[in-house]
């Protein structure tokens, strides 16, 4: 089953990274949920579908999207501007 976004909307996977404090690990209860993401799908509209492309990494807002599980994994839905940036290689 895949995801297929409509309009100006992606979907997202979250890029987990271990956050560490010295020696310490801190906790996933005490973590910020990750701001960083792969696009896994972008939606229908031509004017983003030039700008993002699948397998982009880009930095999201903070309290956006919309949380969405299938078949075990978890996605993030969010919208054109909500987007901050595109991680350029």
């Amino acid at each position: 089953m895949k995801l297929q976004p409509m309009d100006d909307r992606v979907v997202v996977e979250r890029v987990e990274e271990e956050t560490k404090s010295g020696n310490i690990i801190i906790p996933d209860t005490a973590k910020e949920k990750p701001r960083l993401g792969v696009v896994i799908a972008v939606g229908t509209d031509e004017d983003l579908q030039e700008k993002v492309k699948v397998g982009d990494k880009i930095f999201y807002g903070k309290y956006v999207g919309d949380e969405v599980e299938l078949e075990g994994k978890e996605y993030l839905i969010v919208q054109r501007s909500d987007i901050l940036a595109i991680v350029v290689d």
